[in-house]
């Protein structure tokens, strides 16, 4: 029997502090629902957790994120909405301007009137519409280019195009565009055009039959046939030929070619004169000797279509749309220079450093709507319209058909961006975080009912190494009775 240690009473001791510290994490655990509350309670599972809680953090932001793209776009949407609905009430206008047999000067002034402040309108939204301090369609939140050189015009740009140096990017041009056009070699005479000559003329769909009448003069059936294909809708025109003929039966050559430029654009030609227009007569013959712009922008090679030079991707260029307007090559192949500012905006849809994806938001001013229409009034863009002419009037048509036809496209573009790439983002990314907040529920959350098992068991350990340590502490007094016997 010793008393100098109490070998029982360390042994009990130490089963108790075991079972407290034990019990003790029971209690933390059961408080804070976590199984793992610092390093020590495991080290591997932590370092995962906190890894998922980060991912799980920036799912629930890129699902924020996603969500204010989605009000952003909205917010535009609403302002396309009105200028579209004012652009059909011009459209109404232009087609009311256009009835010269009805209208008078002060008709006509009242529609450009109206026409005005429907144009004053477009501008407002187009300077109004913001998303906090941010403009939407003014065009700081897209691409933008200005052009040198006198043929020269900036059509649009994507995402893709990279922003100009200094000095812009040169322009280079390789060959013009040209328009179908077909020269007969024979002239047509007098003869001819008592004998019933007939042409007949097929374009986009459409057929024209056009026989001469007998006794008109070669000058009247030229003018019939230019008059007759203006009404037929036929996309052609018939060139007359420079100067006038000494006498209004001088033979006379026809050449017809076709208003648009670029080798998709073709026609068919027959003649009952062989020569006339056709190489044999009653045949067929197919002009499709229009041809397609070729160039380079910036040094990249350039796709053309018609009059429109597109930047090749993927280059600096990509994407980037040029108009060269004259027939003629330039002097050196060199038509000007394009310098291009890339506003587009990064849109961070996603948990990573590369989840994210650029829109651009166009300008949809008067003065950047209907850029590029042919007409014969001189108008540039939409801004420039005016119908108190009949002429007027019907090119006004055009402008406005083209802006109808931007805004409606710029719609389109940008729903199916908020349909197809945000709404569809966000479906995955509420998925994902979901899974994400399940798997660290699974390393991290404590499980309270064997917590709670636990903590009972270590209850009754503690209260039982208690119990036996104040029995231990009590085993050397029996050397007192062994000493007092």
């Amino acid at each position: 029997m010793r008393i100098n240690h109490n070998i029982s009473a360390l042994n009990t001791r130490r089963h108790l502090v075991e079972n407290t510290r034990a019990q003790s994490k029971n209690l933390e655990r059961l408080s804070s629902g976590l199984k793992i509350n610092r390093g020590a309670d495991g080290p591997a599972q932590l370092i995962i957790s906190e890894r998922l809680r980060s991912q799980q953090a920036s799912l629930k932001q890129a699902i924020d994120n996603n969500e204010a793209g989605v009000t952003m776009l909205q917010t535009a949407e609403a302002a396309l909405n009105e200028a579209n609905r004012a652009l059909i009430h011009i459209r109404e206008l232009t087609v009311h301007a256009a009835n010269e047999a009805v209208n008078d000067e002060f008709m006509l002034q009242a529609d450009q009137q109206e026409i005005d402040h429907a144009l004053a309108q477009i501008d407002r939204f187009a300077g109004t519409a913001h998303y906090g301090k941010k403009a939407l369609l003014d065009g700081s939140l897209g691409a933008n280019g200005v052009t040198t050189g006198a043929n020269l015009e900036f059509i649009e740009a994507t995402e893709k195009t990279d922003t100009s140096p200094v000095g812009g990017y040169d322009v280079i041009i390789k060959r013009a565009a040209g328009r179908a056009e077909v020269f007969g070699t024979k002239a047509l005479t007098k003869n001819m055009i008592d004998a019933g000559e007939q042409i007949t003329l097929m374009e986009g769909g459409k057929t024209l039959n056009f026989v001469t009448e007998a006794g008109d003069s070669v000058e009247t059936t030229l003018n019939k046939l230019d008059k007759a294909i203006r009404e037929s809708g036929l996309d052609l025109e018939l060139i007359k030929p420079e100067g006038s003929a000494m006498t209004p039966d001088d033979p006379e050559f026809l050449n017809l070619r076709h208003k648009k430029y670029g080798s998709e654009y073709v026609f068919e030609v027959a003649s009952t004169s062989s020569g006339l227009l056709s190489a044999k007569a009653d045949i067929y013959d197919t002009i499709d000797n229009g041809e397609d712009i070729a160039g380079a922008i910036g040094g990249e090679e350039a796709f053309g279509r018609g009059q429109v030079l597109t930047g090749a991707g993927p280059t600096k260029v990509s994407g980037m749309k040029l108009r060269y307007s004259s027939e003629e090559i330039p002097a050196g192949g060199f038509a000007g220079t394009v310098t291009f500012a890339q506003g587009s905006q990064h849109f961070q849809i996603g948990p990573n450093a590369d989840h994210n994806v650029q829109f651009s938001m166009r300008a949809i001013s008067t003065r950047r709507l209907g850029q590029g229409v042919d007409n014969d009034s001189g108008y540039h863009s939409l801004h420039d319209i005016d119908v108190t002419t009949g002429k007027g009037a019907e090119d006004a048509m055009r402008m406005v058909d083209r802006a109808i036809e931007e805004i409606s496209t710029f719609r389109g573009d940008m729903g199916a961006f908020q349909k197809n790439t945000l709404e569809s983002n966000l479906e995955f990314l509420r998925q994902a975080h979901q899974e994400i907040s399940n798997a660290e529920s699974v390393i991290r959350d404590a499980d309270m009912a064997e917590e709670m098992s636990q903590f009972t068991r270590n209850q009754i350990m503690v209260s039982s190494s208690t119990a036996m340590l104040a029995q231990a502490n009590q085993t050397p007094m029996s050397v007192m009775t062994l000493l007092q016997s």
